[in-house]
Order: C-alpha cells, then sequence, then structure tokens
C-alpha cells in the first residue's frame, strides 16, 4: 500500500537542518557545538520592534486582514521609497515569513509543470517551495572559480522553453553573498522583456553589503515594472528571524491579487509581530550602520582563517552574511557530520551547512559547504580552528 503521495517524497530535506540530530546528540554527550549552519544571527533584535510587543494593548489577539494591515504596508511603503522604489501600500501583501511570499508567488504565476530559472547554489528552500507549488526549477550553474558571479546571459536564453514563467535571483545571495551588479541586472531586464517572463527577486539582505558595493534592486529596472516580483522578510534585516513576517512587492496587482486569494486561505499572516515591524521600520540608521560593521568585521576574519587553511577555496562575499567554500575532502555531506559524531577540539566542534543541498543539478557542491558569519568573532576563530584541525584528521581529506 502506498503511504505518501509523490510530493511527500519529493519534498527535500534542508541541508541546514537535516544535520541538526547529530548536533544534538553531540550537546547531549556534554560537547559544545557552534552552530555556523544556518543564518540566525546573534544581533540583538532593536526596541523598536520589541517596545510595541512588550507594551501591547490588545485584549483580544484576532484575525486581521488578509494582506496585511494596511498600517504596516503603508509603513513598508515608506520604507521602501527611502530606496528610490515606486512602491505604495496596494502593492503590498504581507505573507507569513517570506518563504510563503515565495511560495503564494509561484502559485500565482505558474501552472504545474511550468519552469522557473535559478542561478545555483540557490538557497535550499527554493528545492521544496518549487514542489510545494508543482514547478520545475531550471539551475544555470554560477562557479567558485569567479566568485558565483551570474552565469553567461547565452546560458540562460538557451534554457528558456515554452514552460518558462520566471526568472528568479537572491540578491545579496543566499548562499554565496554575491552581489549582482547592473550590468547584470540590466542583463536580466533585457531576457524578461524579450521573452515577456517574470523576474522574482528575493532582496531579504538589501542593507547588507560591503566594500563599497552597491545593491541594485528588480525594482530599480525600466520598462520591466508589471514584470518585476521583489520577495522580502524582516527577519535578517530585524535579527527577527521567529516573527515570521515577510511581503510581496509589485506593482502588477493581477499578481497581487492572485496571491492574495491563497493568503485568504490562510486567513492572515501574524498579528503581534505585524505591531512589532510597524514600528520597526523607524529603526534609526545608527543600528544598522553597527550591524554592518560587525558583519563585515566577522567576514574579513572567517575569509582570512579560511584562506589560510591548506586546500580551501573561499571567495570573499559582498553581502548578506554568508560564504560558500571549497573543502579538500571527498564529500562534504559526511565531512559535516563527522565533524559533529567524531570530532572534536577541548570537547567542542561546529556545524556547517552541505551546499549540495543549495544545487539542483546532481553531483554539483559536494565538495563544497555553506558557512554562516552570525556568531562573534572570538566563537568565529574557535569555530575556524576547529574545521582546520579537522580536515587534518578527516580520513576521506584529498
Amino acid at each position: 500500500m502506498k503511504i505518501l503521495s509523490n510530493r511527500g517524497h519529493d519534498m527535500p530535506s534542508s541541508p541546514i537542518r537535516k544535520l541538526v540530530p547529530f548536533a544534538d546528540k553531540a550537546v547531549a554527550d556534554g560537547k559544545h557545538v557552534y552552530y555556523l549552519n544556518i543564518g540566525q544571527p546573534d544581533i540583538k533584535t532593536p526596541e523598536t520592534f520589541l517596545n510595541p510587543i512588550k507594551n501591547l494593548d490588545m485584549p483580544v489577539v484576532a484575525y486581521g486582514p488578509s494582506a496585511g494591515f494596511l498600517s504596516l504596508r503603508k509603513k513598508f511603503a515608506e520604507y521602501y521609497q527611502r530606496f528610490n522604489m515606486d512602491v505604495e501600500a496596494d502593492d503590498i501583501l504581507i505573507t507569513t515569513g517570506g518563504s510563503e511570499a515565495i511560495i503564494f508567488t509561484l502559485m500565482a504565476i505558474m501552472d504545474i509543470g511550468d519552469e522557473v530559472i535559478i542561478p545555483e547554489p540557490f538557497y535550499t528552500n527554493y528545492n521544496g517551495f518549487a514542489v510545494q507549488a508543482g514547478v520545475n526549477v531550471v539551475p544555470i550553474k554560477s562557479s567558485i572559480e569567479d566568485g558565483f558571479q551570474l552565469p553567461p546571459i547565452e546560458s540562460i536564453r538557451e534554457k528558456i522553453t515554452n514552460k518558462t514563467r520566471a526568472i528568479m535571483i537572491c540578491n545579496p545571495n543566499n548562499p554565496t553573498g554575491y552581489v549582482y551588479s547592473k550590468a547584470e541586472m540590466e542583463a536580466l531586464r533585457q531576457i524578461v522583456l524579450d521573452n515577456n517572463l517574470f523576474l522574482l527577486t528575493d532582496e531579504v539582505y538589501r542593507e547588507f553589503v560591503y566594500d563599497g558595493a552597491e545593491h541594485i534592486s528588480a525594482m530599480h529596472l525600466k520598462g520591466i515594472e508589471d514584470r518585476v516580483i521583489m520577495l522580502d522578510s524582516v527577519s535578517k534585516r530585524y535579527s527577527a528571524c521567529g516573527a515570521r513576517i515577510g511581503m510581496i512587492v509589485s506593482k502588477n496587482h493581477e499578481v497581487i491579487e492572485s496571491a492574495l486569494k491563497f493568503g485568504m486561505a490562510r486567513l492572515c499572516p501574524p498579528s503581534i509581530e505585524q505591531v512589532g515591524c510597524e514600528a520597526a521600520v523607524d529603526t534609526p540608521d545608527s543600528y544598522f550602520e553597527e550591524v554592518i560593521i560587525e558583519y563585515k568585521k566577522r567576514r574579513d576574519l572567517m575569509v582570512s582563517l579560511l584562506r589560510e587553511i591548506p586546500g580551501v577555496v573561499c571567495p570573499n562575499p559582498k553581502g548578506a552574511f554568508y560564504l560558500v567554500c571549497k573543502l579538500p575532502v571527498d564529500d562534504a555531506d559526511k565531512f559535516a557530520q563527522w565533524m559533529l559524531t567524531d570530532f572534536s577540539v577541548n570537547n567542542a566542534t561546529m556545524m556547517m551547512a552541505p551546499a549540495n543541498g543549495f544545487y539542483a543539478t546532481e553531483g554539483l557542491g559536494k565538495d563544497e559547504v555553506r558557512i554562516a558569519y552570525v556568531l562573534n568573532t572570538d566563537d568565529i576563530k574557535k569555530s575556524i580552528h576547529i574545521l582546520a584541525e579537522g580536515l587534518k584528521a578527516y580520513p576521506g581529506k584529498l
């Protein structure tokens, strides 16, 4: 008797979370684990977000509008306008996290069997979202050798079929930290224009760019305003990953109205967190200035330490708070697990995310890992020391 659906069978496990049982076992055995596998910063959530929740005067936590509170959508519109985006409240749909924003968008614009082109490696859950929506990811390989820049435009054009509905990017990128240049964004604009496609742009890490890099939003591209769908979240911006407030932003109101129907089926996004988000939009620039300085310091330290390890290849990311590096191992998945089950330094070990789960093409990323620089510099030093010692001891070292 068949027990699971094909969809349940095809739904991938997250490489970010699938090693958690091994980490839990290491902790139960008395080891200290440094968690560099997940984008959960140790940066404090700003008081502008927390205070309205602490002082909440809400006798009944009632259902809210399916599109999200109008006052919050107006506030978010003001936020986007600071970045020279032509966005009004009616262009925004509040979702339960950025994850729901992506799922709703895929279901709103694509039929079962349609295709979305995505440069890989990409945020691993895109694979899962595509399975849920019944659509197919068509990957375009980027390379660690050139820092994961956009693959050649012709290679993207070659993948377009009569089932292609959209191109999707994450900018700044998770997992690589790559920031797309203006020329790359203009090239994508032209492909979208030439082929009547949607451009889905995940811009969750907008604030976090370094070394003078400029974040070019797809919302700035001219001539495809009705083809751009921006996907966003407060999780990383305000270090509020558990708040689960995201948004779909588009000038195409057919897209917003279609996504809203899915929103009605789940009733409404969380009410209490929306209160915190509305106030958090007024978080002073000084908060972000300090956070960016801190992330850059962590990045610089981690990249320098990784590059000191023989055999490790590590590009210098320009944004977000992740990097993908190549390790001199036969299988990074097995190595990451081995680090949790078989290895420690002074009774401590570290956790990474195997990068093969950030690719859709079978076999890619087998010797790569994603590491998040979300811990303080002392913990980063200890973690990378453990990694270096682990590479010396690992039996599958190349």
